[in-house]
């Protein structure tokens, strides 16, 4: 039985690590991308305060042909399932290749606002082999939620994943 809790009185760059370690426990030698995803997605929920939404996007093919980000695991209320690439902040992160730290949603030209409470975002590209393969988007009903601090830690999260999902 697995009972992963961030610790109260610890500071914002330790509760990183810890979902970093929590995220390791659960994904390691697990091949199963999306189950990965799953655990994931309700660690972050569980660890990260002040979310509305926590989960992934990944790369897909639409009825078109085209490359787009399709919904993969979360939390949250319902979310719009396909993405166009450039569209919206996690289009946007895939299309740049950089993580996006959005203050305001509602400034951001183009915002897909799939969940009307949320004001701030973070999107971090998860990357293998030089390719974005999907996004962890997390969004959060307080203006200027996410920091550098927030990315940094996301950040190593993306990588970790990068070779299990």
């Amino acid at each position: 039985m697995f009972d992963f809790k961030p610790d109260a009185t610890a500071s914002k760059a330790e509760v990183y690590q810890q979902l970093l370690e929590a995220a390791d426990a659960l994904t390691t030698g697990e091949p199963d991308g999306i189950a990965n995803m799953a655990n994931v997605a309700s660690l972050m929920w569980e660890f990260l305060p002040d979310l509305n939404w926590a989960g992934f996007y990944r790369m897909g093919t639409g009825v078109s042909g085209a490359d787009e980000l399709v919904l993969g695991p979360f939390h949250g209320r319902p979310a719009c399932i396909r993405i166009p690439l450039g569209k919206g902040v996690c289009g946007v992160a895939v299309q740049s290749g950089e993580t996006q730290c959005i203050e305001d949603v509602h400034s951001f030209p183009g915002h897909i606002a799939c969940d009307a409470a949320s004001q701030s975002e973070l999107v971090v590209p998860i990357v293998r082999n030089g390719a974005v393969i999907a996004v962890i988007d997390l969004d959060s009903p307080r203006t200027a939620r996410f920091d550098d601090e927030d990315a940094a830690g996301i950040e190593a999260l993306a990588k970790l994943l990068s070779s299990r999902i």
